[in-house]
């Protein structure tokens, strides 16, 4: 390992943390100003591509495996899709979030905010954080070992 190696690593160690913070703000504020769950998932994404740029494919895994990354993307689809079956099944249209009765909220606008900011953003954001990470992944000099 070279000397840089330490230098870069450990700086890229400490921001990771700090960009996926962001990333998840991000997110979570889509609904009610710039961003969302695509800019959000793709600040996340960005901060694995970081990661394994610093630390290789083998680190990378290491943080997130295939079978997780999967599972983020499959779970990501259904958030999104789920509360769109949601609302169809409250005599709503596809993702129409007013129509979905929550008990313990009673205003549409809540009820449409939580289920944006809570629900569909987070479904995108997993999603594309999880797809931009295979993409990379996939064609990402070296394969499946360290460069």
């Amino acid at each position: 390992m070279k000397e840089e190696d330490v230098i870069i690593r450990t700086v890229i160690r400490l921001m990771v943390p700090f960009i996926q913070i962001f990333g998840l703000y991000v997110i979570f504020h889509g609904g009610s100003g710039p961003g969302g769950g695509f800019q959000g998932g793709v600040i996340l994404a960005a901060s694995m591509i970081l990661y394994v740029m610093a630390f290789g494919v083998t680190g990378g895994r290491r943080k997130l495996t295939e079978k997780t990354n999967m599972i983020m993307r499959s779970t990501g689809v259904l958030i999104f899709s789920g509360i769109g079956l949601l609302a169809i099944l409250f005599g709503g249209k596809y993702l129409d979030y007013g129509a979905v009765p929550l008990p313990f909220i009673h205003h549409a606008a809540e009820v449409r905010e939580l289920l944006i900011d809570g629900g569909v953003e987070v479904g995108i954001g997993i999603t594309v954080m999880a797809v931009m990470v295979t993409i990379f992944l996939e064609f990402y000099p070296g394969g499946t070992s360290d460069d």
